[in-house]
């Protein structure tokens, strides 16, 4: 479709959403399902679709164990407003949305509650909390004062969602600085008003960037809809954070290679960074790189757990092969000194973990890029060897990066975004680079390719065109 089609079918769309009941601040959302739905099958035009499309998507998305009720409705009905509504194909009508509709019944009783907290769970929530509380001198231990029943019940529910600690230390942290704001009143007494005042407060007065701002509004709506069992309003109104248009940092062939030569290889760090840059990988996926996702036959490794709860596959750069066999075995020794103090556990998935408890000793699933001392897990109170602190890798970067002489801003996803931009440049296709990335969608990857366009090179200077 053409720009003027395309923004009219979305016109359109938008009416009949409205006709459906779909609220004016959730048309964004119904538009976005659609879309998503529309990328899934990029090679088949819509009129082309029969019924078995639509459950297959439908199938895929159902799987999702973080899926809410309400979530599948919001995209069951923007698929079924496109094809009885837009294309209005004959099979649309005798199609089984109503069956599908009772299936989102059955994703309520999928989520836990707060009543399947095992005993041992409530005491160790119970304990880390007390701890933190003893240990902290500032907004947790004035919070936890006031409304330690709160804070209680919203990490068990983030718990039982088995949500990351990084989502919990964010939610549980907008909660807190929401409650400080409004001067400690029982959020159970403040209105959706507040939260608005709240929302333009972080961006008139903190200048927060967009996706800060969603972040609080995100945890607010969690808290609200899993603690106090309140739904807040789609039309919740507030201004929001423009959010820049920016163009990634990338570095040159040329930096990098000044870059990587000037680390040399006799560090855990150098590999690292020799691997964020030779696989592409993000941040937290190199830090909690495991050894049985090291693959030396294949020559990949196998990025597990990625961004959006999916798995994807890397190659591994012969360059760091023998350094990569050489960490493992220094793992295996370190490892085994431990298991001889009676430590050796590393954290593992719940799931997993309870179908085979024996995992969390295995050498297969130990970090790659162990950190240097045992420590205490934040959540279980278990003694264990965690993977190597983020913040040694960013820092390490960022000091190679200022010795080579590097004039750019240069961080850990630079060198993923260099991963990208190279590839490209070398003449792989746009859809393998989205595979190696994991991005959901190819718009994402799209951006790289403002090196490949260089609109500003090849284009002559008029100073260049004037006489001597």
């Amino acid at each position: 479709m053409k720009d003027r089609s395309i923004s009219r079918f979305w016109d359109v769309f938008s009416k009949k959403s409205v006709k459906y009941g779909v609220k004016p601040d959730s048309i964004l959302w119904m538009v976005k399902h659609a879309e998503r739905y529309i990328k899934y099958y990029p090679n088949d035009k819509l009129a082309q679709h029969s019924g078995e499309f639509v459950t297959q998507y439908l199938k895929d998305k159902y799987r999702n164990p973080l899926l809410l009720d309400w979530q599948f409705r919001q995209i069951l009905l923007a698929i079924k407003i496109i094809f009885t509504e837009m294309v209005q194909v004959d099979w649309a009508k005798e199609y089984a949305w109503d069956l599908w509709e009772k299936k989102a019944e059955s994703l309520k009783s999928r989520h836990k509650t707060t009543k399947d907290f095992s005993s041992d769970d409530l005491r160790r929530l119970k304990e880390s909390l007390n701890e933190k509380n003893d240990s902290s001198k500032g907004l947790f231990k004035k919070v936890f004062a006031y409304y330690p029943e709160y804070i209680e019940r919203l990490v068990k529910s983030i718990r039982l969602q088995h949500y990351s600690i990084r989502t919990e230390e964010a939610y549980l942290g907008w909660f807190m600085r929401f409650l400080s704001f409004h001067e400690m009143k029982d959020p159970a007494e403040l209105t959706e008003k507040d939260i608005e005042t709240y929302l333009e407060y972080l961006v008139f007065k903190r200048k927060v960037s967009s996706s800060t701002q969603s972040q609080a509004l995100n945890a607010l709506v969690y808290f609200y809809k899993s603690v106090l069992n309140r739904e807040l309003s789609d039309c919740i109104a507030f201004t929001r954070s423009k959010k820049p248009k920016r163009l990634p940092v990338v570095l040159s062939v040329n930096e990098v290679n000044k870059f990587i030569s000037l680390m040399g290889d006799e560090n855990i760090h150098s590999l690292m960074a020799n691997l964020l840059y030779g696989c592409g990988m993000r941040l937290m996926e190199c830090v909690r790189l495991r050894i049985l996702d090291v693959d030396f036959d294949y020559q990949q490794i196998l990025v597990r757990e990625a961004k959006g709860k999916k798995d994807r596959v890397v190659p591994m750069p012969k360059k760091v092969m023998e350094r990569l066999k050489q960490q493992i075995e220094i793992v295996k020794v370190l490892h085994q000194g431990d298991i001889e103090q009676g430590y050796g556990s590393v954290f593992m998935p719940e799931a997993l973990l309870r179908k085979y408890p024996s995992f969390e000793k295995d050498i297969k699933w130990q970090y790659v890029f162990p950190a240097s001392v045992v420590s205490k897990d934040p959540r279980s109170r278990v003694m264990r060897r965690h993977h190597l602190h983020e913040t040694v890798l960013q820092k390490y970067v960022k000091r190679m990066a200022d010795k080579a002489g590097i004039a750019k801003r240069v961080t850990c996803h630079v060198l993923r975004h260099s991963f990208a931009t190279h590839l490209l440049e070398n003449g792989y296709d746009i859809r393998t680079v989205q595979e190696l990335l994991g991005h959901a969608d190819v718009s994402t990857t799209m951006i790289y390719t403002h090196v490949l366009n260089k609109p500003g090179v090849t284009v002559t200077s008029p100073l260049d065109m004037l006489e001597d």
